[in-house]
């Protein structure tokens, strides 16, 4: 083999080789969705995202719900009987509106049991499709957040004070638009967080807990609400996380941008008493 055959060569099998990886990682996670629906009997959904990187240019890109997410759940719903437990893990900064619900209602109106699955967080549009669940399993420090709606990269709430602190003279035209759009963003949201809620809470409970979460009154929009936090709340929540699942998120790993900030030999290890 001369220099330029091995050039080519190498070049060939430098290219394939994140092809090959990521196919291996595909295939395992099917291995373990599979033996999670075998052991639970269930359907598994994951909607997981990672912070991306741009092949070419390098730049990061932060993936949300959108509109593909809604239609591939649909799907996976619709391909599944009404009676069948659904198993959803959420991995998710949240992301738009109207996919985040159309989820959530599928999810709502789900005849079988429904558990949702948080192994880190599941904030916005996740909690949205979380608070639609029977059971929510979270691990001790994973994460929930409220869902009040952003307009503009500003929470609603906040929008409607600067109006209520301001003379209406003082205010412009634009801001006094944007008041009026949050105001019924603040209404649509927590009417439809009712909604998911009644399948487990009661009326009253579930309209309670709705204002608080769509209000934004008590919270930004990015604090996090801990499992223990929850179940005050009134969310039927568990923290006994099945390590399979914590499995599929090592399968799903942040695409590496230079050195790793955190490192660590990946073994488990146990305490065991001396002699």
């Amino acid at each position: 083999m001369d220099v330029g055959q091995f050039f080519w060569l190498f070049f060939i099998v430098t290219a394939l080789q994140p092809v090959v990886r990521q196919r291996m990682l595909e295939s395992a996670r099917q291995r373990l969705i599979a033996r999670i629906e075998n052991r639970r009997k269930s359907r598994v959904i994951l909607m997981v995202h990672r912070q991306e990187t741009m092949s070419l240019l390098g730049f990061p890109l932060m993936r949300y719900i959108d509109i593909q997410d809604a239609e591939e759940v649909l799907r996976a719903c619709d391909m599944t009987d009404e009676s069948a437990p659904l198993d959803i893990v959420l991995h998710t900064p949240g992301g738009l509106v109207l996919p985040s619900l159309q989820i959530a209602r599928a999810v709502r109106q789900h005849k079988g049991r429904v558990t949702v699955f948080v192994p880190h967080y599941a904030m916005s549009g996740g909690t949205l499709i979380a608070l639609a669940a029977d059971e929510i399993v979270m691990s001790p420090h994973a994460v929930l957040g409220p869902v009040d709606p952003q307009l503009n990269g500003m929470a609603a709430a906040s929008i409607i004070k600067v109006t209520e602190k301001k003379p209406i003279a003082e205010i412009d035209d634009q801001t006094l638009m944007l008041a009026d759009n949050a105001a019924k963003a603040i209404a649509q949201l927590k009417d439809a967080a009712t909604e998911l809620l009644t399948r487990t809470l009661p009326a009253e409970k579930a309209e309670s807990l709705a204002a608080l979460l769509a209000g934004g009154e008590r919270w930004t929009h990015d604090f996090p609400i801990t499992a223990s936090m929850a179940r005050e709340l009134g969310l039927n929540v568990s923290t006994d996380m099945p390590r399979e699942v914590m499995q599929l998120m090592s399968l799903y790993p942040q695409p590496k941008r230079g050195a790793a900030g955190v490192e660590y030999l990946p073994e488990r290890r146990i305490v065991r008493p001396r002699a």
